[in-house]
């Protein structure tokens, strides 16, 4: 089969290339720059902050060092002038903690490590300019430094905000334009209490309703970050240096010395995609969604999509897929970067209105009482309603979650249940593998499903004593005869979960479902159901176009240059332009 092609070589589409050239699946990498990751100084502004599950898909694909080149917070402070209204502290363990990385070096990282993956042929300096597809694949045509025609078996946009993939599909892009604006500067500096980020709210000496947040790097750096008014213009080097040193002032009493390496003044929009696949064509990350105000992630979210969709197209590559497989990433993904979209939308007008903070406790979203720094926070940090794109509580992989206490595939289903609901990310326990090796779950993931057994005890004996002992047998026996790759892992405990609880997860780390006991019948069906049910001849279908869709797919020349398997690749065979349905 053709290679996956993934445009785009930012931080979404290197993610997306290592998890498939994991799952060896081969990757041709398109990429607009001449040269990747020059990082000038408006790179240098740009950060991720990552939450431990996608921090651990990252070094799981190797990028080992991404701790030693992050800053791993301790806490979190949400302070009103003089007063901190709210603090959250991680805890002990750094793997609970969020890890705060420069986005060029996230890029640099997996770039390396990519470069030990054979599979992966990364192309820069070309620019798509015309997609077709036919029920065997698709055919990409590039212009810049190769002129060329690309044959492959999928096609993912990743290629930013004003993606030439998503233009070419014909894929509408709407949402809102400018609902926050940030002056940014990344500066060295000693400030009081390192590893602690902080939101500032009318700090002394401010003007009324100045929000300043501050978040360690690496290095004894930090990323100062100053909310502006959406219409005001864009400031000039002077007003941020005078905007840096009043914030050191007002945070160590006098201006302390400091060395600016970085800046960035942007506004943020909030768009999403109207679909996210076209056939055989996907978008992932900001040419699917963009977003950044009161806090959220666009990165994160978008190495979400790159996990979620890279366990999907390698089980299409290697074993087919069928239609619900593929429909299911854009079914999930979307509908979880729409609910925090939505989430943020109720409260930008709350927290943004003249006076929001003069009151510590309001009623806000859902009904719910919550303070408006206490949204803010969560929202920077991705928790309460800002979680909502961790959990597919509708994915149409999983057993959905009973109601009124019976579960629609049978009494046994769910009936032990756990803290982890269908659909959400499973905790990071301690497993044990059947050949006796002890780890963490988060570091089996991503290889096919994992099937997990809660035996308490099980720890304090060696494996060949319970391998052979009450339901090992069975279920090892039911594991193996599972219609797609599985392992078998055992856990002392699980949070919620009772003894004798079978947890099926996804490569992705999110829950299929929990069931009592082995009961080899009901956890062949649900397995199934994670893969979408038994692969067919053309997964995409009729998928690819629909009435009403745009014919807008940017003409290339039909016979320019050599490509994947040379000459124009799939030439002679019928071809169908793929675009957005006229309606929403």
């Amino acid at each position: 089969m053709d290679p996956v092609i993934v445009a785009g070589a930012g931080p979404v589409g290197l993610t997306l290339a290592l998890a498939l050239a994991r799952r060896d699946v081969p990757v041709i990498l398109l990429d607009e720059a001449e040269v990747l990751g020059d990082a000038d100084g408006l790179r240098r502004a740009r950060t991720a902050v990552l939450g431990p599950a996608t921090a651990s898909l990252v070094e799981r694909l190797g990028f080992p060092t991404l701790r030693q080149e992050s800053s791993t917070w301790t806490a979190w402070r949400t302070v009103r002038r003089r007063t901190e209204v709210l603090r959250v502290d991680f805890g002990p363990d750094p793997a609970d903690a969020p890890l705060h990385i420069a986005q060029h070096r996230l890029e640099r990282g997996l770039r390396d490590a990519l470069l030990n993956c054979g599979s992966v042929r990364i192309v820069a300096g070309c620019r798509v300019d015309a997609v077709e597809q036919d029920a065997r694949g698709v055919t990409v045509h590039t212009r810049g430094s190769h002129e060329t025609w690309w044959r492959g078996s999928f096609l993912v946009g990743c290629d930013g905000a004003r993606s030439t993939v998503r233009k070419l599909l014909g894929v509408r892009f709407p949402g809102r334009t400018a609902v926050d604006r940030h002056a940014v500067a990344v500066l060295r500096a000693e400030l009081p209490e390192p590893g602690v980020a902080l939101l500032h709210r009318d700090p002394p000496g401010a003007p009324a309703g100045q929000e300043i947040t501050a978040r360690p790097l690496p290095d004894g750096q930090w990323r100062l970050d100053w909310l502006l008014p959406v219409e005001s213009r864009q400031l000039t080097p002077d007003a941020l240096v005078e905007r840096v040193r009043a914030a050191l002032t007002a945070w160590c009493g006098h201006v302390v010395p400091y060395e600016l390496t970085g800046s960035a003044d942007y506004p943020v929009h909030q768009r999403l995609a109207r679909r996210w696949r076209a056939g055989r064509a996907f978008l992932a990350g900001d040419a699917a969604h963009v977003m950044g105000a009161l806090g959220a992630q666009s990165v994160e979210e978008g190495l979400r999509d790159a996990e979620n969709l890279s366990w999907k197209l390698a089980l299409a590559w290697h074993d087919g897929a069928s239609k619900l497989l593929l429909n299911s990433y854009e079914a999930e993904r979307r509908g979880a970067v729409g609910a925090r979209l939505r989430a943020t939308d109720q409260a930008l007008p709350l927290l943004r209105a003249s006076g929001a903070w003069q009151s510590v406790r309001h009623t806000l979203l859902s009904g719910s009482a919550r303070g408006h720094a206490e949204l803010l926070t969560d929202s920077h940090l991705g928790r309460g309603a800002a979680a909502a794109s961790q959990v597919y509580g509708r994915s149409p992989l999983s057993v959905p979650a009973p109601r009124g206490g019976g579960g629609r595939t049978g009494p046994s289903a769910l009936a032990s249940g756990c803290d982890t609901p269908p659909g959400g990310v499973v905790s990071d326990v301690q497993v044990t593998a059947l050949d006796g090796t002890v780890g963490r779950l988060r570091d089996r993931l991503g290889r096919g499903l994992v099937v997990v057994l809660v035996a308490p005890g099980t720890g304090v004996w060696e494996s060949r004593h319970w391998l052979t002992a009450g339901l090992m047998p069975r279920l090892a026996s039911a594991v193996a005869a599972l219609p797609t790759r599985a392992e078998l892992l055992v856990a002392e405990t699980y949070p919620g979960a009772t003894a004798h609880s079978v947890l099926l997860i996804r490569p992705d780390g999110h829950l299929v479902t929990t069931m009592v006991g082995c009961r080899p019948a009901e956890l062949y069906s649900y397995a199934d159901l994670a893969r979408g049910g038994p692969p067919v001849a053309d997964p995409t279908g009729d998928d690819a176009a629909a009435p009403g869709d745009s014919p807008g797919l940017g003409a290339g020349p039909k016979n320019a240059g050599q490509g994947h398997g040379g000459g124009r690749p799939g030439g002679g065979s019928a071809t169908r332009r793929v675009g957005d349905p006229a309606r929403w």
